[in-house]
């Protein structure tokens, strides 16, 4: 499934405090995602967003911890990084 998704810059300033999370799973803070976004956009798309906060967060030095892709059709995939002991989740905006 090839989609075309678009990063939305987040609401805080990049340069709020809050803008802190590196969205890099590991062993503590697994990468999960909902069937539906898995359905809606395939997991090379969420692969390929996750890749894009990583680097966008590298420039950065952090994000916050709500970012938003949107497809030309106006679909969105919300990504949420939960605090110590979370998870990164991809989800839709319905399934939060």
């Amino acid at each position: 499934m090839n989609v075309d998704l678009e990063w939305r810059p987040q609401e805080p300033p990049l340069n709020h405090v809050d803008s802190c999370n590196w969205f890099r799973p590991d062993q503590g803070k697994p990468l999960l995602a909902t069937p539906g976004a898995i359905e809606r956009f395939g997991q090379e798309a969420i692969v390929a967003c996750l890749c894009e906060l990583q680097q966008r967060a590298e420039l950065n030095q952090g994000l916050d911890y709500l970012q938003v892709f949107e497809d030309p059709q106006g679909d969105r995939l919300w990504f949420i990084e939960d605090g110590e002991g979370g998870a990164i989740t991809a989800l839709l905006p319905e399934e939060y």
